[in-house]
């Protein structure tokens, strides 16, 4: 920690909060403070028994709180390291495509176009876009980045009869809901989306710069427009490491 202990520092062993929930707090606000940067190592455990005069169960209770409330992160046989800030999208709980939201929030967004061709809707397909299995759509599997780093692998099912010629569209680098709607006047007006966290398939998992075995957030969502007219469905893979989502209810 970079600033001398002061008076109010120090834990009220009179009070009736616990101690290690004292310590918790006065590391949160070290860290709000910007005394500590991000992934910039806490002080090890034994540093904080001797510093506020604690058992090491009262600091490795203080730690875990500050774990689940994602201001820091642990590497084994290194010690605890201050969590980097996740941004918070919303496009979860709005019409928003991911691509809008993340210029919104004022990050820089890449797409690379994995595959982009002609289909037969599947039985999950055409139950989704309320068309007939075998209908004509078109399959895109897109990998978005955000500054830099893989963030969202994105397949994408459109009916081929809503969008004549969208086979040929060049959506490298570009929104898919913003070609939509300049193209064919089709913007989202609602949607259903559904939240999983699964472990991705090494070929996914290399895409998205993961080790094996670490969990990603699927999402799936059917979007509809003005009409009620289905004519989105797609199944992403997210990052959970690098963002959290935002949902408000009113």
């Amino acid at each position: 920690m970079s600033r001398p202990v002061s008076r109010d520092d120090r834990l009220n062993r009179d009070a009736d909060e616990p101690l290690w929930m004292q310590l918790a707090t006065i590391l949160r606000e070290v860290i709000k403070d910007g005394l500590l940067r991000p992934d910039q190592a806490l002080p090890s455990e034994s540093e904080l028994i001797d510093r506020f005069g604690v058992s090491r169960t009262v600091v490795r209770e203080a730690l875990a709180e500050l774990v689940r409330r994602g201001l820091i992160y642990k590497i084994r046989a290194k010690g605890s390291f201050v969590a980097p800030v996740s941004p918070d999208l919303s496009f979860i709980g709005s019409t928003l495509g991911s691509s809008d939201d993340l210029t919104a929030s004022g990050r820089t967004s890449s797409t690379h176009v994995l595959e982009q061709e002609a289909g037969r809707a599947n039985t999950d397909e055409a139950a989704a876009l309320n068309i007939p299995a075998g209908s004509d759509v078109v399959r895109l599997r897109r990998l978005r980045s955000v500054d830099g780093k893989p963030w969202l692998l994105v397949h994408t099912t459109l009916p081929r009869a809503l969008f004549p010629g969208v086979l040929r569209a060049n959506l490298e680098n570009h929104s898919l809901y913003d070609h939509l709607r300049r193209h064919y006047g089709v913007s989202p007006s609602g949607a259903d989306r559904w939240l999983q966290a699964v472990i991705p398939e090494p070929e996914e998992a290399e895409l998205l710069q993961l080790e094996p075995g670490i969990p990603v957030l699927r999402i799936e969502s059917v979007a509809w427009d003005a009409t009620d007219t289905r004519f989105e469905y797609y199944r992403a893979l997210h990052r959970s490491d690098e963002s959290r989502f935002y949902v408000g209810i009113r």
